[in-house]
C-alpha cells in the first residue's frame, strides 16, 4: 500500500465568502505536514482554498512529500444519476460537468437554479429539494414532501446508510445540507485535477498510485471526541482531530479503509473503521491485558535472586493503564504513551544570542573593522523586514530573527558606535554569537519520548516546539487491601493482641506519592468467602491489587490460598532480607502483589519489586532506583546466599544503619531516609568500607 507523508482535511461550504474574521460554518482546513501538526486555516470562500491547497500541493511536492488530501462532501451521487446526466457512469465526467455549469464566485453561485434546471431533466418532482431562497425557481420544490419518486433515483448512497446522521445529496437547504456543498466541491475538484493532473488521483474511483490522494471523509466519524474538545469552532476541532487520526494510523489500518470497490457512489473513507480512528487519537489500541502465566518462575526454581526476579518481571510486564489525550496544560505527572514530536524547530528561526550587531561576515576580515550602521535595528518579536546591504551592520538584539544579509553578530561590548557605524577587532568567526534555526530541536523530531514521565521541564519542551497536547496513559489505578483478623484501625482498641494496621496507609501513601491512583480497598479478616468478594470487586475498578499477609502458606494465610484456588498464584522465594514471602499472582486478568504482613518486609518488596512494576504496567521505562557507593559508618557479618536491604540514613558523610535488624521494629523505618544494599555474598563491613546507598528519593515518580 502507498504511504503518505501528509494529511490535509478540509471541512467544506458552498455559501458565500465568510468575512476575514474566522467563524463557524465556514471552509477550515487541517494538516499533519510530514509529521508537523499545523494550525488549522480558515479559509473564507472557495478561491481562497483553492489558492491555499495549490500552495500547499506544490510545496509538499518539493519536498518529495506524498499527500491526501480528504473533503468533507460526497464525491458522487447515488446510482444511475451520473449516467443519465453526462451519458456514462463515470463520476469524475459528473465533476467536470459541475465544473463547466455552475457560475460560482465569492459572492454567490448558480446552485439553487441548476438543481432545478437538472430537475426539468427527469420526469415528475426532483429529485433535487428545498429552494431556501425568497425567489421561486422553476422545477425546485421549497420542501421535501412535494417531491415524486418517478425520476427513480435512491435517496441515498449505499455508504451512508453506514454513517448515522448523515444526509442525503438531494437536500439543497435547511440545516446541514450538503446539496450545495457537493455541486461547489466537485466543481472545485475538477479545477483542482485539472491543474494537477500528473500527479493526482481520486479514491476510490482510481488507483492511488499517484502521490497525491483525494479522499471523501466525514468528521463526524469522530463526533465524541470533537464534543470533547474546548473549541468554539466545531470545524476547527473537527479538521484538527481527523487530520490527526489519519496522520497517526498505522498503515495496515489505513490499507483496509481503502480497499473499498465502490467506482461510482463513492465511499466515506473510515467508516466501519471508526474504532481505528478514535484509537489513533491516542496513539493505538489500548494495551492488552497481562497473560495469567506472566509471574511464573521456571520450573525447579526455589531460592531465586533479587536481580533474576527483576529481570523476569521487566520481560513479562507490560502496560497496562488507559491511553489519553490530554492538553499539556493538564498534562503535569502524567507518563507520555505516545512520542511527541516538536510541532516547530526551536528556535524556529536563525537569531541573534547576544546584544550586538549583525553584519554578513564575508564583509569582514583581520585587524579594526569599521561597518556603517543602518538606521533600522532587530529586536525579538519585532524582526527587521529587509535586508542589510552587504558591508553594513544593523543593531540586533538578543533573541531577533536574523535578517537577511546578516549571518554573524558581533557582541556590544567588543564594539564602540557614534551612531552611525561600528568599530571592532577582527577577524570575527562565521556563525558568530548566532543561533541556528532547529540547532536545538527540529521540526518533526522527536521531543519527548513515549515512556516518559513528564515534569516542568519536559512540558517547558513541549510548549516550545508547539506541542499543545499530548496522548499519555491515565494514571494506574492500585488498589491497597489489608488482611487478618489480627488488624484493626489505628487507635481503635487498646487490645495487646490486636495490631494496628500499619501496612495500608503505607501502601496508600507511596501510590500517591509515586503519581498513581491509590483505591483504599480496606481490610478483610481471615474470612475465604469475603476476601474472594472483594477481590472479585477490586478486579473490577482497579489495575493492580496490592494486598499486605496471609502471602505465606500457613493455615491462616488466605490470600495465598484465595490465588491457588481461584486466581492464578505463583510463590516468589526470592532470596532477599527482609521479603519473604512474596506471592504473585492473577485474579480475574488483574495482577495481585500478595506482600508480606511485617511492615519493613512489606515495604522493602514495595520498593524493589513493586515500584518498578508497577511504573512499568502505567506507561513508565523500566526504572532502577539510583545509588551510590559511601563508606559505612557501621559493622557487620553477612553470610551469603541472599540480598539484604538495611534501614539507613546518612550521617557525617558516611551511612549508618538502625540499630536493630529486627523487622518488627518499625520505627525504624521513620528513622531512616533510605536503605543500604547488600549484595548476595559473604561480606565483612567495617566503618570506612564502601557500601551502596540508595536514598528512598530515588523510589519517588
Amino acid at each position: 500500500m502507498t504511504v503518505w507523508d501528509s494529511f490535509v482535511v478540509v471541512d467544506w461550504s458552498g455559501g458565500n465568502d465568510t468575512g476575514a474574521k474566522p467563524r463557524k460554518d465556514a471552509i477550515w482546513a487541517g494538516a499533519v505536514l510530514g509529521g508537523v501538526e499545523q494550525e488549522p486555516v480558515y479559509l473564507r470562500n472557495r478561491e481562497v482554498a483553492y489558492a491555499w491547497l495549490c500552495d500547499l500541493i506544490r510545496a509538499e511536492r518539493a519536498l518529495g512529500r506524498r499527500v491526501m488530501i480528504g473533503f468533507d462532501f460526497p464525491f458522487g451521487y447515488p446510482m444511475g444519476f451520473a449516467g443519465a446526466l453526462v451519458g456514462r457512469a463515470d463520476p469524475l465526467a459528473l465533476w467536470d460537468w459541475f465544473a463547466a455549469h455552475l457560475t460560482d464566485s465569492p459572492d454567490g453561485n448558480n446552485r439553487f437554479e441548476l438543481a432545478g434546471q437538472i430537475n426539468a431533466m427527469w420526469p415528475g418532482v426532483g429529485p433535487f429539494w428545498f429552494n431556501p431562497t425568497q425567489a421561486d425557481i422553476a422545477h425546485l420544490p421549497r420542501k421535501g414532501r412535494e417531491r415524486t419518486r418517478d425520476h427513480g433515483l435512491k435517496d441515498r448512497r449505499r455508504v451512508e446508510a453506514h454513517a448515522k446522521g448523515s444526509l442525503t445529496c438531494w437536500q439543497m437547504g435547511g440545516a446541514g445540507a450538503v446539496g450545495g456543498q457537493v455541486m461547489t466541491g466537485m466543481a472545485f475538484l475538477s479545477r483542482l485535477r485539472a491543474a494537477f493532473r500528473d500527479e493526482l488521483r481520486v479514491w476510490p474511483f482510481q488507483s492511488l498510485a499517484k502521490p497525491v490522494a483525494l479522499v471523501e471523509v466525514w468528521p463526524s466519524l469522530l463526533a465524541a471526541e470533537v464534543a470533547a474538545q474546548d473549541d468554539a469552532i466545531k470545524d476547527r476541532a473537527q479538521v484538527r482531530l481527523l487530520a490527526r487520526a489519519l496522520s497517526r494510523l498505522a498503515g495496515d489500518d489505513l490499507g483496509r479503509m481503502l480497499s473499498v470497490d465502490e467506482p461510482e457512489e463513492g465511499w466515506i473513507l473510515g467508516v466501519g473503521h471508526e474504532q481505528a480512528l478514535a484509537d489513533a487519537l491516542t496513539g493505538g489500541l489500548q494495551p492488552p491485558r497481562l497473560k495469567n502465566d506472566c509471574f511464573a518462575l521456571p520450573p525447579g526454581v526455589d531460592w531465586t535472586p533479587v536481580d533474576e526476579a527483576l529481570s523476569r518481571l521487566r520481560a513479562n510486564l507490560r502496560p497496562i493503564a488507559r491511553i489519553e489525550t490530554v492538553m499539556c496544560s493538564d498534562a503535569l505527572g502524567r507518563v507520555l504513551a505516545v512520542d511527541a514530536k516538536a510541532q516547530r524547530a526551536n528556535p524556529p528561526g536563525a537569531n541573534s544570542a547576544v546584544d550586538g550587531y549583525g553584519f554578513a561576515q564575508s564583509a569582514t576580515g583581520s585587524g579594526d573593522q569599521l561597518l556603517p550602521l543602518i538606521k533600522e535595528r532587530a529586536a525579538a518579536g519585532a524582526a527587521f523586514e529587509g535586508e542589510v546591504p552587504h558591508g553594513s551592520a544593523i543593531r540586533i538584539l538578543t533573541g531577533a530573527l536574523l535578517p537577511k544579509g546578516v549571518d554573524t553578530v558581533v557582541l556590544e561590548e567588543d564594539t564602540t558606535s557614534n551612531g552611525f557605524e561600528i568599530a571592532f577587532e577582527g577577524p570575527i568567526k562565521p556563525g558568530a554569537n548566532t543561533r541556528k534555526a532547529g540547532e536545538d530541536v527540529e521540526a518533526a523530531a522527536v521531543a519527548v519520548r513515549a515512556g516518559t514521565r513528564l515534569g516542568p521541564s519536559q512540558l517547558a519542551l513541549l510548549a516550545a516546539t508547539g506541542v499543545r497536547e499530548v496522548a499519555t496513559f491515565t494514571p494506574l489505578r492500585v488498589g491497597v487491601l489489608s488482611t487478618g483478623d489480627e488488624i484493626v484501625a489505628p487507635g481503635s482498641t487498646p487490645d495487646p493482641a490486636r495490631t494496628y494496621d500499619a501496612n495500608r496507609p503505607m501502601l496508600l501513601a507511596l501510590l500517591d506519592d509515586w503519581r498513581m491512583e491509590a483505591v483504599d480497598l480496606g481490610h478483610v479478616g481471615d474470612d475465604r468467602a469475603k476476601l474472594t468478594a472483594l477481590l472479585d470487586a477490586a478486579a473490577q475498578k482497579v489495575d493492580v491489587i496490592l494486598t499486605s499477609g496471609g502471602a505465606s502458606a500457613g493455615d491462616e494465610d488466605h490470600v495465598s490460598a484465595a490465588l491457588g484456588e481461584a486466581g492464578v498464584r505463583h510463590d516468589w522465594r526470592i532470596a532477599l532480607k527482609p521479603g519473604r514471602p512474596l506471592a504473585l499472582g492473577m485474579w480475574q486478568s488483574t495482577p495481585v502483589f500478595a506482600l508480606p504482613g511485617n511492615p519493613v518486609a512489606a515495604l522493602v518488596c514495595t520498593l524493589i519489586f513493586a515500584r518498578p512494576a508497577l511504573a512499568l504496567m502505567g506507561g513508565e521505562s523500566w526504572s532502577e532506583p539510583q545509588g551510590f557507593m559511601v563508606a559505612a559508618a557501621f559493622s557487620k557479618t553477612k553470610k551469603p546466599g541472599r540480598r539484604e536491604y538495611m534501614r539507613a540514613r546518612m550521617t557525617d558523610g558516611a551511612v549508618d544503619v538502625f540499630h536493630s535488624e529486627g523487622s518488627g521494629r518499625i520505627s525504624g523505618l521513620a528513622w531512616a531516609e533510605g536503605l543500604v544494599e547488600l549484595g548476595d555474598g559473604a561480606q565483612i563491613i567495617r566503618p570506612g568500607d564502601l557500601v551502596r546507598y540508595i536514598p528512598y528519593e530515588s523510589f519517588r515518580a
